[in-house]
């Protein structure tokens, strides 16, 4: 999906009001701004930090220095999600199929956000916020609240089914551990093709390519969050 002059491939996905940047190969690092350049000038920024998440995988990843080390190979129209800061609407190549190799680098990337979204939650654990925009002034509970219940809802959009919380619906880690192994596990299935591509209320599931590139962005936009506003 890469350009063959090794530059990362960028796809861009354009609203009214907001643009955002992703790379193609990268899941998680994704930004947005007003226009094309302000996202691509962003997705750069953010760069190094995205690096230093897949540390903690068995990824190599090396952040651009500049605009010219990205080709931009695709555009798709954004919507109102879009235009909110969110990705929407995938690229084209997120319909390709998965195979066992493509798997386990997708499950290892996930794993990574979310070892770098608990290390900022436990770093941050008794200090306080700044407040602002940003989550709308959320504390920390109420971000690592907000990042449960979303990634239990993008598991469903998969077609994998939200954890019994049994009796144990108070013990979040809990919780967020048999989550996350539900997220694995149906990320093998869906990768294997073995889901039907629509709900049984209707609608279309996501498919595993982009599953992964909206959750990463979503743990990682969050963790960034809590970086920016810790005191």
């Amino acid at each position: 999906m890469t350009d063959p002059s090794n530059q990362i491939g960028v796809y861009l996905e354009i609203g009214s009001k907001r643009t955002l940047a992703g790379a193609l190969d990268w899941p998680g690092w994704c930004r947005g701004g007003r226009d094309v350049e302000a996202a691509l000038q962003a997705l750069i920024d953010y760069g190094p930090r995205y690096e230093r998440v897949l540390r903690a995988a068995v990824l190599q990843f090396q952040a651009p220095a500049n605009a010219s080390d990205m080709v931009v190979v695709e555009r798709v129209a954004g919507n109102t999600t879009t235009d909110f800061g969110a990705p929407d609407v995938p690229p084209s190549g997120d319909t390709a199929p998965v195979d066992d190799v493509e798997l386990v680098r997708l499950q290892e990337l996930l794993k990574a956000c979310w070892l770098a979204f608990d290390a900022a939650a436990q770093a941050t654990e008794g200090k306080e916020l700044r407040k602002g925009p940003r989550g709308g002034g959320r504390d920390l509970q109420g971000i690592v609240r907000h990042v449960v219940e979303a990634e239990a809802s993008y598991l469903t959009r998969l077609g994998g089914k939200r954890p019994n919380q049994g009796h144990d619906a108070v013990d979040v880690s809990l919780l967020v551990e048999r989550q996350r192994q539900a997220i694995l596990d149906t990320l093998a299935v869906a990768g294997r093709g073995e889901l039907p591509l629509e709900g049984p209320r209707g609608g279309s599931r996501w498919t595993p390519r982009f599953f992964v590139r909206r959750d990463a962005w979503h743990v990682l936009d969050h963790v960034w969050e809590i970086e920016d506003r810790v005191l």
